[in-house]
């Protein structure tokens, strides 16, 4: 690896399961520490749910969300305190709760505020819209433009809008059930090869959060650990680079209810910030997937256990 300039990427919800990051806890003090803070800061027994737990409860969006931070955050600081890694990275990135995780790893804000914060988001999420009235589908095949078609043939008022624009041909719809039921049965008429309902329990990054985003607003003024980020966070809102701490929460109160511009946050890195090595931290390898197919030729490691973090290790020092 070539590791002139490197990003950190973090992954979003749907890539927990049971037994997330027990192996690090195992190992290592200083992950063991993360856990405990986690849930200290949520005053609950995340860490159980995490390792032994119901995978039903586990993927709750108010549970997933602060555990998919924690697992993340854990292996961040193993590289860092454990394996002596200086990290520096030309930028940070992360796709949808992934963000708050890249803003903790840039010191924006504090690991216990920020765990806080994404329990209280997948709440409000959740709260926005009753549950069965609210869905999301990933369709596979269609260009921007055909997937907003798409919705717009079935849903001229916004019932159902794209929401993840994950990769070329990877677009997550997402809006209220009825609407969302009638794009994936329209989808191959627009070139879809597939339309696949997700197992979510909101319409994320629709109009329909909007509700959550004013509320989610009022918890950022709450939190007390607020900084500009020491390193380029690209933002899922507009695919560019922030590091003020008041543009960055402007940004994460709009990608509450606005798409995710994945592909396009992996072409800036890639071409604008000349990023070619990525090193995804957390539980899954779902983002080393997109940004393979987001761009050939990038290197990129996944790392939620002992033996990845150590290969990372040996790349950077």
């Amino acid at each position: 690896m070539s590791l002139e300039k490197y990003a950190l990427c973090f992954p979003g919800q749907g890539s927990q399961i049971v037994g997330m990051g027990r192996e690090l806890f195992e190992a290592f003090d200083v992950a063991k520490a993360v856990f405990e803070e986690a849930d200290d800061a949520l005053s609950s027994h995340l860490t159980r749910l995490m390792f032994e737990g119901d995978a039903a409860e586990l993927t709750l969006t108010k549970n997933a969300q602060p555990a998919i931070m924690t697992v993340s955050i854990a292996a961040l600081r193993v590289l860092t305190d454990s394996m002596g890694v200086n990290l520096e990275p030309e930028c940070c990135a992360g796709h949808s709760l992934g963000e708050y995780t890249a803003l903790v790893s840039a010191g924006a804000l504090s690991f216990a505020e920020a765990v806080r914060l994404v329990r209280k988001r997948g709440e409000l999420m959740q709260e926005a819209v009753p549950e069965g009235k609210g869905s999301m589908a990933a369709t596979l095949g269609m260009t921007p433009e055909t997937a907003e078609n798409l919705c717009k043939s079935v849903a001229p008022d916004g019932e159902v809008r794209p929401a993840n624009y994950n990769a070329p041909g990877q677009i997550v719809i997402s809006g209220l059930a009825e609407y969302v039921d009638k794009a994936i049965a329209q989808a191959k008429n627009f070139g879809a090869k597939r339309a696949v309902k997700l197992n979510v329990s909101a319409p994320f990054h629709s109009k329909f959060m909007k509700p959550a985003a004013e509320k989610l607003k009022l918890e950022f003024e709450n939190c007390k650990s607020w900084n500009d980020a020491k390193w380029q966070i690209i933002a899922n809102v507009s695919a560019k680079a922030l590091r003020k701490a008041d543009e960055i929460r402007e940004s994460l109160y709009a990608q509450t209810f606005s798409p995710v511009l994945w592909e396009n946050s992996v072409k800036f890195m890639c071409e604008e910030l000349g990023v070619n090595d990525y090193f995804e931290l957390g539980s899954g390898e779902v983002l080393a997937g997109l940004i393979k197919r987001c761009k050939k030729g990038v290197n990129i490691i996944s790392a939620g256990n002992p033996e990845k973090l150590e290969e990372i290790a040996k790349c950077l020092h």
